[in-house]
């Protein structure tokens, strides 16, 4: 048997040719494949990244939130504050000591018969009467229950100039008051104020509402 050599070296360039083809061919494929895959891994980190951002813009966006609503509630605090400091401070009082001064007041000066009488139909005569016992009485309660003192240590109607930064809690202006102290002007009143009080004790269980105890004879 005899080769023919000639034809197999005129064969084997096609042969060659086609064989490179498919490895060209194959490497292009891949090529094509790590492109595409590179592309998608690429997109995917893109995705992510978007995604990181817009978490992150979220995150400021609830965080500004949070710093507006802090801001908000500070200054609703200092609202409050500011309402509690110019709004004035009312002491509660117990009517315990107002109470036992109008019992006293009675006690000693009919004053509760007096001031719920209807004085029409009495005589200016007889009203001067009884006035007179609700003055002794009245200021036997005064004298011996309370220590009283004048604001104003002079004389009244005399004139008298109060000067800038005087107590308007102790004294009243009237009249034509325009500008500011010091005041001249003249004393009307000389006021009063209680130095000392000497209300007496109360026994235990002592109601207070009942300023007056009803009287029966027998």
């Amino acid at each position: 048997m005899n080769l023919d050599f000639s034809a197999i070296f005129e064969t084997a360039p096609n042969l060659l040719d086609q064989g490179h083809a498919g490895l060209a061919a194959t490497a292009v494929i891949f090529a094509l494949l790590y492109v595409s895959k590179k592309g998608k891994s690429e997109i995917v980190e893109k995705e992510i990244e978007v995604v990181n951002e817009v978490e992150v813009i979220k995150e400021v966006e609830v965080i500004k939130e949070v710093e507006v609503i802090k801001e908000v509630e500070v200054i609703k605090e200092v609202e409050v504050i500011k309402e509690v400091e110019v709004s004035p401070k009312l002491d509660s009082t117990s009517p315990a000591a107002a109470l036992q001064l109008l019992s006293l007041l009675q006690q000693e000066a009919r004053f509760i018969d007096f001031i719920s009488e209807d004085l029409t139909g009495f005589a200016d005569a007889e009203v001067g009467a009884a006035a007179r016992v609700i003055h002794e009485g009245g200021q036997k309660v005064l004298s011996q229950y309370f220590t009283l003192e004048p604001v104003v240590n002079q004389e009244e109607e005399s004139p008298i100039t109060l000067p800038a930064g005087f107590d308007a809690t102790q004294i009243r202006l009237t009249g034509n008051v325009v500008g500011q102290a010091p005041f001249s002007g003249v004393l009307v009143h000389k006021g009063w104020k209680v130095a000392a009080t000497k209300l007496p004790k109360l026994a235990p269980g002592h109601d207070l509402n009942i300023v007056a105890a009803a009287e029966v004879e027998l």
